[in-house]
């Protein structure tokens, strides 16, 4: 401000002096022509005036030449003034922009969404720069606070940004939190549900659902959990469908392990479980007692040595060295026929008799005849012998023999009943009634085996209909044990 103010008044004093040159020196311009006025005739000067006369003139062309270097010196002066002035701006400059720049790095604005607003801060701070005429001017340009301006914009925008992905995420959360816990109230929600219980599956998800979107951190999403809820709507929709079953007992089944149990030992099964997952592989059927036929060999029906009323299991073993799997763990003997082979009666019965009678008679007749040599000291003995026996026999024997066979068979007896064939009929039928179960009474008390053990027996058991499937489709394979009292 000091060199302006010093350039201006040196320009003011030049033009002054120039304008007083050109008084003293410059001719005065020619008039327009006038009529000629006549004047008076001068006066001749005296020599003193025209010597002040030079003298004046000489005065104002030192003046001249002095001012003339004056006004050199000072525009002198101005431009080294100037030039100096410009040197020391770009310097400072120079120095401000390298301060710019070293604040405002790129790497410290590297978010592209964020970055414009420093750039613009920055941008600002370099047109300050550049519009500066002084380098005090530019010394006052803070760089330092239009950084930290910079950064607050950016960590703002940073910040900004941040809140909006941290809200993004956290209701993408909340909405993947809403959908599973609508899929697993569903599977609960698609059960024939009592209307007292929807009611409160469907409040249940809705408190659970109010919880999730009130959260305000991902963390509080996941911590909700319907498992508690659901444990406890499954256990109410169990205990519902137990209490509407008529029966006095229910058949249980988890993973095609069937189970009759009473009603209070199928809640108390249920009650026991801590997994409402677990709870739902279970379930629940009426028991309903069918009767079915079964061919099976005595060995495998506990020796045929049961009766109507039996309480039995069942078991089986496809395998020769497969496990023994329960099919039925509870069913009763409604009967039990015996087999063909002792259906038949057969009876072999003989008779014989036998008599003899001989008389004999004999004659016998002998003759002998002997003649002896003795020459010298030998002997010689020539003998003949002659015996004859005459015999006369006569026998005489008889024998009479009488057998016979006949078979019963009780088969045709049964038809010759059912035809009233038979008289005394109803006698017969409780001798037959008998018949079967004393052979295998007789077995147990001789300890003798009557039957082979591989004998057909025919059995008639009563057990609850979903044991059927699993009864028919392991019937070769069939055990019947009887349950003990």
């Amino acid at each position: 401000m000091v060199v302006l103010n010093v350039s201006e008044d040196i320009e003011a004093k030049i033009r002054r002096l120039r304008e007083l040159g050109k008084a003293s020196v410059e001719p005065e311009a020619p008039k327009t022509a006038k009529p000629p006025v006549k004047k008076p005739p001068k006066k001749p000067r005296p020599v003193g005036s025209i010597r002040e006369r030079e003298r004046r003139r000489r005065i104002l062309i030192g003046a001249s030449i002095i001012l003339i270097v004056i006004l050199i010196i000072s525009i002198g002066a101005y431009i080294y003034m100037e030039n100096r002035a410009a040197e020391q701006l770009a310097q400072a400059k120079n120095k401000k922009l390298a301060e710019v720049n070293y604040y405002f790095k790129p790497e410290n604005f590297n978010n592209t969404q964020c970055r414009d607003k420093a750039l613009a801060i920055k941008n600002e701070v370099v047109n300050k720069i550049s519009k500066a005429t002084t380098a005090d001017e530019v010394k006052a340009i803070d760089v330092k606070a239009a950084y930290d301006k910079a950064v607050q914009e950016y960590n703002s925008c940073i910040e900004y940004l941040q809140r909006l992905e941290y809200e993004r995420q956290l209701n993408q959360t909340k909405m993947e939190k809403i959908s599973e816990i609508k899929a697993q109230f569903s599977q609960l929600l698609a059960m024939p549900l009592p209307d007292d219980l929807k009611k409160k599956v469907i409040d249940s998800m809705s408190s659970l659902e109010d919880q999730v979107m009130s959260a305000t951190s991902e963390q509080q999403v996941e911590s909700i959990s319907a498992d508690p809820y659901l444990l406890e709507l499954w256990r109410e929709y169990y205990y519902y469908v137990i209490d509407t079953i008529p029966t006095q007992n229910v058949i249980v089944e988890r993973e095609n392990v069937k189970r009759i149990v009473s009603k209070s030992d199928a809640k108390a099964i249920l009650g026991g479980i801590l997994d409402y997952r677990e709870l739902m592989q279970y379930k629940v059927y009426k028991v309903e007692f069918v009767d079915i036929a079964l061919v099976l060999s005595r060995d495998r029906i506990n020796g045929a040595f049961l009766s109507p009323g039996d309480k039995i299991m069942i078991f089986a073993k496809n395998a020769t060295n497969a496990p023994f799997r329960q099919i039925v763990n509870e069913g009763y003997v409604e009967l039990v026929l015996l087999p063909t082979e002792a259906g038949s009666i057969s009876v072999n019965e003989a008779q014989s008799q036998s008599s003899s009678s001989s008389t004999s008679s004999s004659t016998q007749y002998s003759e002998e005849h002997n003649t002896q040599y003795t020459p010298g000291d030998a002997s010689i003995t020539n003998g003949q012998a002659i015996s004859d026996v005459y015999t006369n026999s006569q026998s005489a024997s008889q024998s009479a023999s009488a057998s016979y066979t006949y078979t019963v068979d009780l088969t045709e007896i049964l038809k010759a009943i059912a035809a009233g064939k038979i008289q005394a009929s109803e006698e017969v039928k409780e001798q037959l009634a008998a018949y079967g179960w004393e052979i295998v009474d007789l077995e147990k008390a001789s300890g003798m085996l009557v039957l082979e053990p591989n004998t057909q027996f025919l059995v008639i058991v009563r057990v609850p209909s979903i044991f059927v499937p699993d009864i028919l489709s392991n019937q070769q394979y069939l055990y019947i044990a009887k349950v003990a009292t």
